[in-house]
């Protein structure tokens, strides 16, 4: 086989992991442009704390031990209870669990499931915590709220529970976010690309965007561990927020310290997860709200910074890959100066 043919099997390989790396079932918080919050508690009650999660993605209960609190469904049925040792259980035979677990509601009820069928509780938690997908707490529709703009209030909901045997509303109101600017993606993209031609021009084609690529991934393992330790388990944050970039991490580190005659290769096949992860984040850059604790502008930069250097070192080691050229272009030289 040709280096061409072979650098072509390659490329295909990557793609078919590119095509084939999705997220899990589970519906994690993503960006989003609406902030939805807990406007109030009616009556007021102490040991019961309720905060959205990603912006308007979750709704999370947290209670205090010595409470019994029953969230009720979207017809009144039982669906979560809070018993007072901790202990959180789900009601498998309700509607609403099965509702709950797509942001947009997309999934299929059994048809055991029904409103009034006796509660089949399943324990799902023992902190005193849960967060689920609370259809009267965001916006259902993936277009815009028509005859809204930015900064105006596009949705007000109760979601009723008990404290204690006694009915307790919070009501929940969720308001259209301005977009954020564009300075911190185009000043990301600018200086992950800066990075990656000085490097090349420093040290050569190959070497030079294999250690673009390591950087890079550094960075953004970080950011990706950053993110999916910002929201609870129960959401299902993506393992590939920081699987993506410590695979290229360790790729273009294997071709840097160990295979340094295929140092190309690794570091081509190290940029392909690298560009996978920024187009994994890409709508964090446009959108108002990131579900992480990170700085927004640094999560922005550091995601375009990701896409840009993962697609050029791509394109860039390939080329040497193509060529034949799997070593750095100074070590070939080195090794090409006569002896003595």
């Amino acid at each position: 086989m040709t280096r061409r043919r072979w650098a072509m099997s390659l490329l295909t390989g990557s793609l078919m992991v590119l095509g084939s790396a999705t997220p899990a079932a589970a519906d994690p918080p993503g960006p989003t442009d609406y902030q939805s919050s807990i406007a109030a508690v009616e009556p007021p009650v102490t040991g019961v704390e309720a905060t959205m999660i990603g912006g308007d993605a979750f709704l999370q209960i947290r209670v205090d031990s010595g409470i019994h609190v029953v969230v009720l469904g979207y017809r009144g049925e039982p669906y979560v209870q809070f018993l007072p040792d901790g202990t959180v259980e789900e009601n498998q035979a309700s509607p609403s669990t099965y509702l709950n677990e797509d942001r947009y509601a997309e999934t299929e009820v059994p048809a055991e499931a029904s409103y009034d069928a006796e509660p089949q509780w399943e324990v799902v938690a023992t902190n005193g915590r849960w967060a689920w997908h609370d259809h009267r707490t965001h916006w259902m529709n993936p277009a815009r709220p028509l005859g809204s703009e930015p900064g105006d209030q596009i949705l007000e909901a109760v979601v009723p529970l008990t404290v204690d045997g006694a009915d307790v509303s919070l009501t929940v109101v969720s308001v259209w976010q301005e977009a954020p600017s564009a300075l911190a993606g185009i000043a990301g993209a600018v200086v992950g690309l800066a990075l990656l031609v000085g490097l090349i021009a420093w040290l050569g084609r190959g070497r030079g965007a294999t250690v673009g690529v390591a950087a890079t991934a550094l960075v953004a393992l970080a950011m990706g561990w950053w993110q999916v330790s910002s929201v609870p388990n129960e959401t299902g944050p993506s393992a590939l927020l920081y699987l993506l970039p410590a695979a290229a991490l360790v790729l273009s580190g294997a071709g840097l310290l160990l295979w340094r005659e295929r140092m190309a290769t690794f570091g081509f096949v190290a940029a392909v997860p690298l560009a996978m992860w920024g187009f994994l984040k890409r709508d964090g850059i446009v959108r108002a709200i990131i579900p992480t604790d990170a700085p927004l502008s640094l999560d922005r930069a550091v995601t375009a910074a990701a896409l840009v250097v993962g697609v050029v070192a791509a394109l860039v080691l390939f080329w040497v890959v193509s060529r034949g050229g799997a070593a750095a272009a100074p070590t070939r030289r080195a090794a090409e100066e006569p002896a003595g």
